[in-house]
């Protein structure tokens, strides 16, 4: 007789399944599909912070040090990120929903001229040989025009990222507007759809729908038409179960009602601060079903108005996220500052020991 499944059954299902054993970084890439970037260090990037679980041996920055050699791009997939470079493909040539006038297009030419005849440029260079001003970014402030038009134009597949150099994006011609499009762009949506529903799974039926949108909208906007189509027939592919009043979906072929999330054993000892935007704590609806409290991302918070703190690390411990930790390096050494749900942190004998692992662990991958 089938298990009936639980929501501790999803619960372990999904940390499980997204902390896997660690391996080598182009393998976890894959293994992730996509891994989302955030430019705060606190104390490091968000994209250092989540692959620290599942890479052997991971140092902070080892991720844009080794990208060049690495068979992966940088894109706008469900957020902006890194992803393997066969997936990226599937997302263009795009067709955006902002078409750009005559003008901005000779712009475009005329730069994507000078990166061919230099191979790969830093942002600076572009900006110095073209003088394109400044213009208002997304949140009201100033950013040079060149900036913008060369993220235009990497959107839209004219340039890829090269590398980073102190975080900042120095990009090459890649040409994927110039690519045929696919025979079946529903297959490829599909597929495309396939990848998000494997790096957040377990997922609730509001989420689905949110991330089949965003797919549909940001990653390849060309289909946004047929999102709703798409919707449907991945409600009807993928295996679900209603648990606690909420419909549940999975990829096809794995079973959170396998004997295996029947207990707490799949769970290990180790005492783990995880990034805001790791996939186990990533989707908010989901986190308050499985351990009953809100947990918000404060970094543009005002600070009186904060509750955990500026970047709050989600703390993970036998299956529950009992808290938080605000991480900072002062003088050469890292300070943790933690925080309870319950107001206090656990009396087991094996909590302090725990969470002073995970301290070492963090010094470690910060070169400490």
């Amino acid at each position: 007789m089938p298990t009936k499944i639980t929501l501790n059954h999803l619960r372990r299902y999904a940390i499980s399944r997204s902390l896997f054993k660690p391996r080598a970084l182009q393998r976890a890439i894959t293994k992730l599909g996509f891994v989302q970037f955030d430019p705060i260090r606190a104390p490091a990037r968000a994209q250092d912070l989540t692959l620290r679980h599942r890479v052997a041996d991971y140092r902070a920055g080892d991720l844009e040090a080794r990208y060049p050699r690495l068979a992966v791009e940088e894109d706008f997939f469900v957020n902006y990120g890194i992803l393997p470079r066969f997936t990226q493909c599937m997302m263009h040539p795009r067709t955006t929903r902002t078409e750009w006038p005559p003008s901005r297009w000779a712009q475009a030419r005329a730069v994507l001229e000078f990166v061919q005849s230099r191979g790969v440029v830093h942002p600076r260079e572009v900006d110095a040989a073209f003088e394109h001003g400044v213009t208002k970014n997304w949140f009201g402030g100033n950013s040079r025009a060149s900036t913008q038009l060369l993220d235009g134009m990497h959107y839209r597949g004219l340039l890829r990222v090269a590398r980073r150099e102190g975080g900042t994006r120095l990009y090459a011609p890649q040409l994927a507007h110039e690519r045929a499009p696919p025979m079946d762009p529903d297959a490829s949506l599909d597929a495309l759809i396939d990848v998000a529903v494997a790096k957040y799974a377990p997922l609730p039926a509001v989420t689905l729908s949110r991330l089949v949108t965003w797919v549909a909208s940001s990653a390849a906007p060309q289909w946004r038409e047929r999102r709703r189509d798409a919707l449907a027939r991945t409600k009807a592919r993928l295996p679900q179960a209603t648990v606690g009043g909420c419909c549940w979906y999975w990829p096809v072929g794995e079973n959170p009602g396998s004997r295996r999330f029947a207990n707490d054993d799949v769970l290990d000892e180790r005492l783990r601060l995880l990034a805001p935007f790791d996939p186990v704590v990533w989707d908010r609806e989901r986190f308050e079903r499985f351990w009953g409290w809100a947990y918000r991302f404060e970094a543009y918070t005002p600070a009186p108005q904060r509750v955990r703190g500026y970047y709050a690390l989600p703390m993970l411990w036998r299956g529950q996220v009992i808290g938080w930790a605000n991480a900072a390096v002062r003088d050469g050494q890292l300070q943790l500052q933690p925080g309870y749900v319950s107001g206090h942190a656990p009396r087991d004998a094996a909590f302090e020991p725990a969470l002073q692992e995970e301290q070492a662990h963090l010094e470690c991958f910060l070169g400490l």
